[in-house]
């Protein structure tokens, strides 16, 4: 987190954005010598209607305190939607943060009286997109789910969880996206930097798609996810803001392929402990027939994982 740390984040938020737009995007015609990507800081403060010596104040953090008119006028230069010229707008030295004090994420005792009862994937996650709750069934789903695991962590240090994701480069990019928007004003916050400080050393995409200062938010979506027992699934997602944690839950189509799929790994999860069916070989024989009485289901053959995903390696997200 160099950028934040330096206090120039409006700066290098600016630099970020004008090198992700090209000159025939901003109506700018080809040619010359271009020695950079993206615009040339001399064509976004014309564009924008300002001076140049007062834009390269802007990107080196001389002027943190920009007019909004200035700013909507650098937002329409930088084809900002409408999360990121919020996002914008907020970087500014306008507004002192007051000191707050960090207190523990807490999940409050009738989310874990719900997710007993859930019989769909469910699980609470933190705002660093810490795994702090989950259901038996979200356990089933992913055993990177269960409490203590870091989704962001598991989906660009962990293999299978790479595999699992049919668009793991779109999920990717969407979590660190959310996770900026996330951070915010909070930059100094110990969880935010050990997280980035760990995936950066770690993970030379993340490091990629940390630098472009993507911000998006993380709502719900649909997603289509290999399991490595019951095969593809496809699967809405919702989140729910339960006081200062998130309530994620997945589901199907009623009556769909992935619906009868979801009650079959259900059904198995019931009979052997979640780690040992996602352990167990993709070619190994199924469940007992004795096991499965109850479903209703006829007897579908394990897939091999698939790992068509391309890794350098959290969205998505909103794949996520």
């Amino acid at each position: 987190m160099k950028d934040e740390e330096s206090g120039n984040r409006l700066g290098s938020y600016l630099r970020a954005r004008r090198e992700l737009i090209s000159p025939a995007q901003a109506g700018i015609p080809p040619g010359g010598n271009r020695r950079v990507p993206g615009l040339r800081r001399e064509e976004v403060a014309l564009l924008a209607g300002i001076s140049p010596d007062y834009y390269l104040r802007l990107e080196r953090g001389r002027d943190k305190n920009p007019s909004p008119q200035v700013l909507e006028s650098l937002a329409r230069v930088l084809r900002l939607d409408d999360v990121e010229r919020t996002y914008l707008l907020g970087l500014t030295a306008a507004r002192p943060r007051a000191p707050r004090r960090k207190r523990p994420e807490h999940v409050p005792a009738r989310v874990h009286q719900l997710l007993a009862h859930l019989q769909i994937p469910a699980f609470v996650e933190g705002r660093a997109f810490d795994v702090l709750a989950s259901n038996p069934m979200a356990v089933a789903l992913s055993p990177r789910l269960r409490p203590g695991q870091n989704r962001l962590r598991s989906l660009f240090l962990d293999p299978e969880e790479q595999a699992f994701h049919q668009e793991w480069a779109k999920a990717a990019a969407s979590f660190v996206a959310a996770l900026r928007t996330t951070i915010g004003d909070d930059t100094d916050d110990p969880r935010f930097v050990e997280l980035v400080g760990e995936l950066a050393l770690s993970s030379q995409r993340f490091r990629t798609l940390w630098a472009r200062h993507d911000v998006r938010n993380l709502d719900g979506g649909t997603t289509t996810v290999h399991h490595p027992i019951v095969g593809e699934l496809r699967l809405h997602r919702d989140k729910l803001p339960i006081d200062d944690v998130i309530l994620v839950v997945y589901y199907p189509d009623k009556d769909s392929d992935s619906d009868e799929k979801l009650e079959l790994l259900a059904a198995i999860s019931q009979t052997e402990p979640a780690d040992t069916a996602h352990s167990r070989p993709a070619d190994a024989r199924p469940a007992p027939a004795n096991t499965l009485t109850n479903t209703g289901l006829p007897a579908v053959e394990p897939e091999r994982p698939r790992h068509d995903v391309r890794h350098p390696r959290t969205a998505s997200a909103p794949g996520q």
